[in-house]
């Protein structure tokens, strides 16, 4: 059952006589039309007629509408005007660059333009590496996409994709002091994606690709990671993966299973799902069965492209083939990166006792959790409106804060797990539940454990250029 949501709040301003019963009338009539009042303001009162503000949330867009319309009909009512809180946030855009110095008198601009920014330059110029000291690059990130793959919307182009890029430039900010700057390229093409992101990169401390389609982002990080002196981050992949493995490790710690016992089924043989694959491998899963639309990938296929050609060469040890509802009989976890209802509560029931399921698609999981719920003993979805949410901005903020904080030059598998252990660890194995294996997105500890993880990480492996941790301080 679709429930009321923030996302499709409205804000309706109602003129009306300041009569007895004239509220009663109004909060009957939004009632009636099956809407949610959040908060009701006063704007005005002159002479005996009042305005207020009645902040209504809505199931969809067409509720809204038909709120309002209900609203219109109340004998003595003026619908002044209806805004749309989440247009109303977007509005001139949701980030802004400030300046950390005022610039007020005659020595102001001297030191912070000409003539005295041309001693910084020419410092840098001797060495490169005083960028990071000298300029923003210390603390910025690049968020880079094509607009290929946004959200669950698909290719609606690098326009389209800004309010996305400036809502990921907004996390960054509050949950880890990162800043972020959103970049849409107006290219599909591989080769000149990576060409322009070479050219951009001596501005940035690291680059978060996002929301480009696959099997193109697999090979533009890995490119540009190899060829780039700061830290390429997939977040789609990587941020998915890693925020998957902290869950899980926390779901067989609460059922009492270990990674290299249990059988995994993965849907999904997309850039997320073979990024979760390898980091499951990493961390000692050894029987994993990755599916595509047909089924079962195994060895014995052929004509397969790269990516599913590892997956097929790396899991399924036993070579197993057949459709989901085949394979995942008797299997401990089922995580699904792939598309809404493709799991029935049958498939679950054939799993083995205690089933772990990470329902991950977006906007409408693999399977309804109000279906799943019954049979499963872990549910995990990436909505905000159930337990248990596998949501990225549990790593990344904390991921960049601490490669950032090293000037880390790539982010490896130890890295990775490394975060994946900060986000499980911030709950005690006493205080897990089967509806609490992850951490609240809201939770100001997971930015600052991750940062600490990943820099130590960084530092142990070799890819740290700063040799100590640099102090920094999330408000």
């Amino acid at each position: 059952m679709t429930q009321h949501s923030p996302t499709y709040a409205i804000t309706i301003r109602l003129r009306y006589a300041d009569a007895p019963g004239a509220m009663g009338k109004i909060t009957t009539a939004i009632g009636d039309a099956d809407g949610a009042i959040g908060a009701v303001d006063i704007v005005n009162i002159a002479g005996h007629a009042i305005s207020r503000d009645f902040t209504v949330n809505a199931k969809d867009v067409e509720h809204g509408k038909r709120i309002v319309e209900c609203l219109r009909k109340v004998e003595g009512l003026e619908v002044v005007h209806v805004s749309d809180r989440v247009f109303l946030m977007h509005l001139g855009g949701k980030i802004e660059v400030l300046s950390k110095s005022p610039i007020k008198t005659r020595d102001d601009l001297s030191m912070a333009y000409t003539p005295g920014v041309a001693r910084v330059c020419n410092s840098i110029a001797e060495d490169p590496d005083a960028s990071f000291a000298l300029t923003i690059r210390q603390n910025t990130v690049a968020v880079v996409s094509d607009g290929s793959a946004v959200l669950g919307l698909g290719n609606i182009g690098p326009r389209a994709a800004m309010p996305v890029m400036e809502g990921k430039a907004m996390l960054f900010k509050e949950f880890a002091g990162v800043d972020a700057f959103p970049i849409c390229l107006d290219t599909q093409d591989t080769e000149e994606i990576i060409r322009i992101v070479q050219c951009l990169a001596p501005t940035f401390g690291g680059i978060n690709l996002e929301d480009i389609s696959a099997p193109r982002c697999i090979e533009i990080e890995e490119r540009l990671d190899k060829q780039l002196e700061i830290p390429v981050f997939h977040d789609d992949q990587h941020g998915t993966a890693i925020v998957v493995l902290a869950g899980l490790k926390n779901s067989l710690r609460r059922i009492g299973k270990a990674m290299s016992q249990v059988r995994i089924v993965i849907n999904g043989a997309g850039a997320a799902g073979t990024a979760i694959c390898k980091l499951l491998i990493t961390s000692g899963a050894r029987n994993i069965i990755a599916c595509d639309r047909s089924g079962a990938l195994h060895s014995g296929e052929t004509e397969l492209d790269a990516t599913k050609e590892w997956l097929a060469q790396n899991t399924n040890p036993e070579a197993v083939s057949g459709s989901l509802s085949e394979v995942i009989r008797g299997a401990d976890v089922f995580i699904g990166v792939s598309a809404a209802d493709v799991l029935t509560v049958d498939d679950i029931k054939s799993m083995n006792n205690d089933p772990i399921v990470f329902a991950l698609a977006n906007p409408d999981p693999e399977i309804n959790p109000s279906l799943a719920g019954p049979h499963v003993r872990i549910m995990a979805t990436g909505r905000s409106d159930f337990p248990n949410q596998i949501n990225n901005v549990l790593c990344f903020p904390g991921l960049f804060r601490g490669v950032l904080n090293v000037r880390a030059t790539t982010v490896n598998n130890e890295m990775k797990v490394a975060a994946a252990d900060a986000i499980a660890d911030v709950i005690p194995p006493s205080d897990l539940l089967d509806d609490y294996i992850i951490p609240s997105v809201f939770d100001r500890r997971v930015a600052q454990v991750v940062a600490q993880a990943v820099s130590t990480a960084a530092l142990e492996t070799g890819v740290a250029r700063r040799k100590t941790k640099a102090a920094y301080h999330l408000s």
